[in-house]
């Protein structure tokens, strides 16, 4: 235990053995829909030829790469994050990449995203990026990510969903209906109880108790197990399955930029970059500030080698096609558990990867019983609104619009980016140039770019 306490620096953070391993078996479990999510999206695609990519090598890819990325986390930046596919980022590699080039080559341009981003946090510039953001800019982009997650958990449970005269309603119907919901709104309920009355490992007990519950409802009714959302809730019928790795190693670095031409390559390459970096900063401040990890100006210990791993996890998730790896927002959930040091992620890390072996036991906790962790963690993080100085048109404007763009957009990149350029403008049109650091100034016009990428592609094709 000394040497754990030294090295994981357990003691200093005010934590434990014990709350690192409910941390992290929460992490991994708020996240481990992530190994039979992204399979489905990346195989729903055709690349150029028109080839699709195997779901259960996809499975393997994804958890292989997420566990890696994870211990690498753990071991060298001893932050308690999660790494796997990004969602979002996965949506760019399928649908705007594939379209123009072969699975190889789209994974190449995902390797080559991750090592841009190791150029930028090993040069310094990222770190210096993430600290000429405004602390009330911080904060409220801890208060957008728990507005965000909280709404991914109320779609992923049914709760919410799209409406047929409204852009999102209560329920598929408008009104709360299927065992799912009732599920969902059990585990909530049940959740938010333990947690008020300060049960030890409150979250992780509700997600089983409610994923016990879901196989049961699931086993003795006759709903339709499609409705449960990607994984139906069951007993698996083995415990072991083996791994394929047929997809590990398969890139093609260049090959796009010959395949779709230079212009589109680095259109594709830009947008993954700029969304790897952004979602994974407004990420790393949520979440570590949601843990108490940051100092009075907003910065994160060991800032750079977390930075470094990402970019690493990036080239990891490509090199094995899994798409570009990434620190998960779900990693906040793990925090709200108690997590505090790479100790935590070791243990999620251990069990990405044994996941490998027990893939059946990765699929029986339904949306239904991970999902209230979610909205739980969002409430707690909305706890940083109370840091934004609202009294402060020149702060409260930018943070409302971070804030409020996360879970309306549903992209934390386009809140920061929204956060960034108004409160650059704002401060340049009172005449405060002096306050805006020079960084801030490339970031808005990167940001820029960013919202305008359609008409820049349609301008320079």
């Amino acid at each position: 235990m000394a040497v754990l306490d030294r090295f994981f620096e357990l003691t200093g953070r005010g934590t434990t053995v014990g709350r690192e391993v409910r941390g992290g078996l929460t992490t991994f479990m708020a996240m481990a829909y992530i190994i039979l999510l992204n399979p489905i999206i990346l195989a729903g695609a055709k690349d150029v030829t028109g080839a699709r990519l195997s779901i259960g090598e996809l499975t393997t890819s994804t958890a292989l790469a997420a566990a890696i990325s994870t211990l690498l986390m753990a071991f060298v930046g001893n932050a308690p994050f999660g790494l796997a596919a990004g969602l979002g980022l996965n949506a760019v590699v399928a649908y705007q990449a594939a379209p123009h080039m072969t699975w190889a080559q789209a994974m190449g341009l995902v390797v080559l995203e991750g090592f841009v981003i190791i150029v930028l946090a090993v040069t310094g510039l990222r770190t210096l990026i993430m600290n000429a953001i405004p602390l009330a800019l911080k904060h409220a982009i801890s208060v957008g990510i728990g507005l965000f997650i909280a709404l991914i958990g109320l779609v992923d449970a049914g709760f919410v969903a799209s409406g047929s005269g409204t852009p999102v309603q209560l329920g598929a119907t408008g009104h709360l209906t299927g065992w799912p919901v009732a599920v969902f709104c059990f585990g909530l309920l049940l959740m938010i109880l333990l947690y008020v009355r300060r049960v030890p490992a409150a979250i992780l007990i509700s997600i089983a108790v409610t994923a016990a519950l879901a196989i049961l409802v699931n086993t003795v009714t006759t709903i339709d197990p499609a409705s449960w959302g990607v994984v139906a809730p069951r007993v698996p019928e083995s415990l072991v399955a083996a791994p394929d790795f047929g997809l590990v190693g398969h890139f093609d670095l260049f090959g796009g930029f010959v395949r779709a031409g230079a212009l589109t390559a680095t259109v594709v390459l830009f947008t993954l970059v700029l969304s790897g970096f952004f979602d994974a900063m407004g990420t790393i401040i949520g979440v570590s500030d949601e843990a108490g990890l940051v100092d009075a100006q907003g910065r994160v210990p060991r800032l750079g080698r977390i930075l470094t791993v990402d970019g690493v996890a990036g080239m990891v998730g490509g090199a094995a096609s899994a798409s570009a790896n990434t620190v998960f927002v779900e990693s906040a959930a793990g925090v709200g558990e108690g997590a505090r040091t790479g100790l935590a992620s070791v243990v999620t890390g251990a069990l990405l990867g044994l996941t490998l072996l027990f893939t059946p036991l990765a699929a029986v906790v339904p949306a239904a019983a991970a999902a209230p962790a979610l909205v739980l963690v969002g409430a707690l993080m909305m706890m940083q609104s109370r840091n934004v100085p609202w009294d402060d048109l020149e702060l409260a404007v930018p943070a409302f619009l971070t804030i409020a763009l996360m879970p309306f957009t549903y992209s934390i990149t386009n809140g920061v980016g929204a956060g960034v350029i108004v409160y650059t403008l704002i401060k340049a049109v009172r005449g405060r140039f002096s306050e805006i650091p020079w960084l801030l100034w490339v970031v808005s016009l990167v940001f820029l770019a960013y919202f305008g990428i359609d008409w820049l592609e349609e301008l320079f094709a």
